[in-house]
């Protein structure tokens, strides 16, 4: 039985050996090729790849609609600022008869705290101030790029004073109806939440309210500027409450193009979009700041929403509930009952323009119920 294997380690030594004998014979014949042919370059020392832009020719109206400005010059160019400064006067006229006989309301301004402004401010409290410190009270802080406080939020705000919360609804930097130049000192996600954080310094200077049952709460924009706000390292905050928030700026001016990108990179503290400023829109998009939630929140989303949509809300949504589950109550509404344009946008803010009562929706009703069950718990006295 040892033979055979024998055999074959001779034959395979063989083979070796020839082997060996053909690539000794062979080598100078390669080495002579390997000197006469030319050396192979890599593809880059070609010179660089030409840029692959310069060589399509121009779509000068597909140009024209993706331009968007970075000069501050251009900031709401076309805008009628006298219109929105009647419409703003003749919103506040109705107030003091709306508010006749259950709701102490003034019209009140304070400084920023940034120091370069003063912000006005609407003020809802009950008749019966109460005791000193008394009180807890909110921040309601309203949406759109350029928006303003509306009458349309008055049914919420009576339902507040009458659960005993002191409301104050700033019109920080860059709302509408205030003229040109305090238009144009809008500062998304920047100042702005400094003038409404300041807010709260002016509650904390009524003897009835108590500074330690201080709540925040905001809708769109206004929920942005809510989390933002909370995600400070400090703030004054107990609490927040975050309904249909803008959440993630560098996805939100991509799926929403040139003519919203405008508004953002014609602003003077940013003067550009995304991809030339990535550090200013990180730090002022709330996704990136999660883990910095140290008081409870409170967020409603909708999947309907045409206006922050659900593929945006559905970031914080799930960055909340994994990173800070103890803190964060979240709830999506799926395909709540539409209101407006937007759709599922404003599905908690369905209110008829003319008589100012609520229309209820079965998603409206609900929101409303958790939010206050929300505040009364984290408001509470402790």
């Amino acid at each position: 039985m040892l033979v055979p294997r024998r055999r074959a380690s001779f034959r395979s030594s063989i083979v070796i050996l020839v082997a060996a004998l053909v690539v000794a014979a062979a080598a100078p014949a390669f080495a002579q090729a390997a000197q006469a042919a030319p050396p192979q370059q890599p593809a880059s020392a070609a010179g660089p790849r030409q840029n692959p832009r310069a060589q399509v020719p121009m779509d000068a109206d597909r140009a024209r609609r993706l331009y968007v400005p970075a000069d501050p010059q251009y900031q709401s160019i076309g805008t009628d600022f006298q219109r929105d400064i009647d419409a703003r006067v003749a919103t506040e006229a109705r107030y003091p008869e709306l508010c006749k006989g259950i709701i102490d309301f003034q019209k009140v301004s304070y400084r920023s705290r940034v120091g370069d402004l003063d912000i006005p401010a609407y003020v809802f409290q009950p008749l019966d101030k109460g005791p000193a410190k008394s009180r807890a009270a909110m921040v309601w802080v309203h949406g759109g790029v350029h928006g303003n406080w509306g009458l349309t939020m008055f049914p919420f705000v009576k339902e507040a004073v009458e659960r005993g919360y002191v409301i104050i609804a700033p019109d920080y930097r860059g709302s509408i109806g205030y003229g040109e130049a305090y238009h144009k000192e809008i500062d998304y996600g920047g100042y702005e939440v400094d003038d409404v954080i300041s807010a709260a310094g002016y509650l904390a200077s009524l003897p009835h309210v108590d500074p330690a049952r201080v709540g925040i709460m905001g809708w769109s924009h206004g929920g942005y500027i809510t989390l933002l706000s909370i995600f400070r390292e400090k703030h004054p905050f107990a609490a927040g409450a975050a309904i249909v928030p803008v959440t993630n700026l560098i996805f939100r001016l991509s799926l929403k193009g040139p003519s919203y990108q405008w508004d953002f990179a014609t602003q003077k503290r940013i003067q550009g979009l995304p991809f030339e400023k990535p550090e200013i829109y990180i730090e002022r998009s709330p996704l990136y700041h999660v883990d910095k939630l140290q008081v409870p929140v409170l967020v409603h989303v909708a999947t309907n929403d045409t206006d922050v949509n659900y593929v945006e809300d559905q970031m914080i949504v799930d960055a909340l509930r994994s990173r800070k589950p103890d803190l964060a109550e979240t709830k999506t509404y799926i395909d709540p009952a539409p209101w407006g344009p937007s759709v599922g946008h404003s599905f908690s803010r369905r209110v008829d323009p003319k008589t100012l009562q609520r229309v209820d929706s079965p998603e409206q009703i609900d929101s409303w119920n958790r939010t206050w069950t929300f505040f009364e718990w984290n408001l509470r006295k402790r």
